[in-house]
């Protein structure tokens, strides 16, 4: 897997992406403003992932975000209403605004441990349901065997799954890969499953599913936006990065804004390139605009 990081001329360097993060988190009071906070809520999946989630839970959530803009004229709204595949429908049928999309999470997610054919028709059946993103989890039992084959094998399963059945429907899905960073561990893990997931035609390149112990961190971020970086210099295509596990506070938020920032550009802060995985951020966020306490979502 070592060809992987040779070639796309590589080399994760932990020391100097530390000096660098350190300079970013230094300055992360003087970069937050509430143009930025706001742009940061632009950019969210607001999600609820939880096991007692329920069609009137999701409906009731999706309603907020219906009544969010006559509330908060002056707040962008996120860029999706991410749940768990069978629930994709409820959001469809209860978003009033298009441009909201309904994100899922498929694949037998959070662990991808399934048989591929569960894992495809699943993808399937939340497109069918009105998915307008798929979430799908790096199938890390082949890939932390080494069995890279395998691991590239589902991922293309996945997507040829996903891109047959909207063309079907008449529409385009956007694919998110999940490396799950907290449990790869070392920046050059994490450099060969970035580079393996965009080679094998993810639209975006997520850090974590939130259900293990480490989720989103800098130093994966950091890694993870220089090997889009240089998959952009060989290929010439554009993937886009998601930050989701553990992001709960508006200087987290500004601080994943500054590392995409300042590696990919500011034509990567847009939500077609850039996301955050969230169910506790969009309150935080306000607050820090409002200077007191908002609990909205």
């Amino acid at each position: 897997m070592d060809s992987l990081l040779k070639k796309y001329g590589y080399a994760p360097d932990e020391e100097a992406i530390g000096k660098r993060l350190d300079a970013i988190a230094a300055n992360i009071d003087n970069v937050t403003t509430p143009e930025i906070l706001r742009q940061c809520m632009s950019i969210m999946d607001l999600t609820t992932l939880r096991t007692e989630d329920t069609p009137t839970s999701v409906a009731k959530l999706v309603g907020k975000v219906n009544s969010f803009k006559e509330d908060y004229p002056e707040y962008p709204l996120p860029a999706s209403v991410c749940v768990f595949s069978n629930l994709a429908s409820v959001v469809k049928e209860n978003l009033s605004d298009n441009s909201v999309h309904v994100t899922a999470v498929s694949g037998c997610f959070p662990t991808s441990q399934s048989f591929i054919e569960v894992k495809v028709k699943e993808c399937e059946m939340a497109v069918e349901a009105g998915a307008d993103e798929i979430d799908i989890v790096l199938a890390l039992n082949s890939f932390m065997a080494g069995d890279f084959a395998q691991a590239r094998a589902e991922i293309k399963a996945m997507r040829e799954a996903i891109k047959t059945t909207a063309s079907k429907l008449g529409r385009e899905v956007v694919l998110k890969v999940i490396l799950e960073t907290g449990l790869l561990v070392t920046p050059e893990r994490i450099a060969e499953a970035s580079f393996l997931a965009m080679e094998e035609g993810a639209d975006f390149i997520k850090t974590s599913t939130g259900k293990v112990s480490v989720n989103a961190t800098p130093m994966a971020a950091f890694v993870m936006c220089e090997c889009i970086k240089a998959f952009y210099a060989k290929t010439g295509r554009k993937v886009g990065f998601k930050a989701a596990g553990g992001i709960s506070t508006a200087k987290d938020a500004v601080g994943y804004y500054s590392i995409v920032k300042t590696l990919l550009g500011t034509e990567w802060l847009d939500k077609s390139l850039f996301r955050f995985g969230v169910s506790r951020l969009a309150n935080s966020l306000m607050s820090a605009i409002e200077g007191k306490t908002v609990v909205y979502f």
